[in-house]
């Protein structure tokens, strides 16, 4: 504001006043214009950034020439008014804009997202164009392996909806310098580009450019980096002379159609919902539990409809056929093989233990607890009772006993120690 003005006003001078406006009727209308134009609206949009989002590039120079710092302006989501320009694709604005401000290029989001990852998301290629010009004069090509909030850099936004034309002219090096592009960083899922390509949006021609430029999938650079390059490095060296036939060889590893498939199903954190993985866990969980319930009732060879009990030890004629001494109801099968019964109840039994484990650990704070851990308590004292009785051997049914206690009072704190134990970091010597 004109501190003439701000005098007049302080001391209420009206005869000053009128003195000033008619040395410049346009006095009052600047100083509105400046006001008003530094303010948003409700929906967070201040006047440049209403006029950089319809192309008036006329208003957008006058609103500039009040104050060139509303190019920094920050509206909803914090988006200046170059954001806008770049989501409708107004060149001309943006240009007014880059040139009064160049550091508003630098300007990021509330979701982390450059004016590069707006024009990708927004399917805007000229604009996209214009602004890797614009970054290669004013030397800000660091903007290109900026990452948003998702840590996906523009190549993985160019990769994941098969924009072509910007992943060619990142990585084509017609436009920007070979190494310029980080072809392997990683997002938050831990993906590189490579692998949002194939599981996203599969496409050979996109795919041939990125395998060209180096790109691996975060599995293979993590191995490569362990065994011969440094932590710092990203992309490996490759030698020119050597570059056709190492495209050759990188077009000869496809992933399978069955990796292909084991990756469309698998597990992601970032996509399936917790509640429908815990119900999928406890249909497994229970399905495993009835499977080794089942075999209580059923052993192996089933179990013994008589009682032949000789008077010596040794082996005997029963009905005309050779037979070992047995009570009704023990297992055929702990009678004739002791050794491969004791293994079929200790296997037999970890499954079972293990899925009851599973059970209760996925209904925590589920209502009616106390009385589901009871009915647990429960169907593990008639699967011991059971296999006690139906095996013949008393040291083997001595063993399971022992075993079924200690197993399962120790087995959450052994997973837990496997946990743990399998999150430790390893280095290499």
């Amino acid at each position: 504001m004109d501190r003439r003005l701000w005098e007049a006003a302080k001391t209420g001078d009206v005869h000053h006043l009128q003195s000033l406006i008619k040395e410049d009727p346009l006095l009052l209308r600047a100083v509105s214009l400046a006001e008003y134009a530094g303010e948003l609206n409700q929906d967070g949009f201040s006047p440049l950034h209403i006029a950089s989002v319809n192309g008036d590039i006329e208003i957008v120079k006058e609103i500039l020439n009040v104050d060139s710092n509303l190019c920094l302006l920050k509206g909803k989501d914090r988006r200046i008014p170059l954001h806008y320009a770049v989501i409708k694709g107004r060149e001309h604005v943006m240009k007014e804009l880059l040139v009064v401000s160049p550091d508003s290029a630098e300007e990021v989001t509330a979701r982390g997202e450059t004016c590069l990852h707006l024009a990708v998301k927004n399917y805007q290629f000229e604009a996209f164009k214009f602004l890797l010009d614009n970054l290669k004069d004013l030397n800000k090509y660091g903007l290109l392996n900026k990452k948003d909030i998702q840590g996906n850099t523009v190549l993985h936004l160019a990769v994941s909806t098969k924009q072509y034309e910007v992943v060619d002219m990142l990585l084509g090096e017609n436009v920007v310098s070979k190494g310029t592009i980080e072809v392997n960083s990683l997002n938050k899922k831990g993906l590189t580009p490579l692998e949002v390509l194939l599981e996203e949006s599969e496409d050979t021609d996109i795919e041939e450019i990125l395998r060209a430029s180096g790109a691996l999938s975060a599995e293979n650079l993590q191995s490569l980096q362990q065994q011969v390059l440094p932590q710092s490095w990203v992309v490996p060296f490759q030698d020119p002379s050597n570059e056709q036939s190492s495209r050759e060889q990188r077009k000869d590893l496809p992933r399978s159609r069955a990796k292909k498939l084991q990756d469309f199903f698998k597990y992601n954190k970032s996509k399936d919902c917790p509640g429908k993985v815990r119900d999928t866990l406890l249909v497994i969980a229970i399905l495993i539990a009835t499977a080794t319930y089942q075999a209580v009732f059923s052993p192996p060879g089933g179990v013994w409809q008589d009682t032949y009990w000789p008077d010596d030890n040794n082996n005997s004629s029963h009905d005309g056929k050779m037979s070992l001494r047995h009570i009704a109801g023990q297992s055929v099968m702990g009678t004739n093989y002791p050794i491969s019964y004791g293994l079929f109840l200790v296997f037999n039994s970890i499954g079972f233990f293990v899925s009851l484990h599973t059970i209760n650990f996925l209904t925590i704070g589920f209502p009616l607890q106390l009385e589901l851990q009871v009915s647990l308590v429960a169907l593990v004292a008639t699967y011991d009772t059971v296999m006690s009785a139906i095996t013949p051997n008393q040291g083997i049914s001595l063993f399971f006993f022992i075993f079924s206690v200690v197993f399962s009072a120790l087995f959450p704190f052994i997973t837990m120690m496997l946990r743990n134990y399998c999150k430790k970091p390893r280095f290499l010597s």
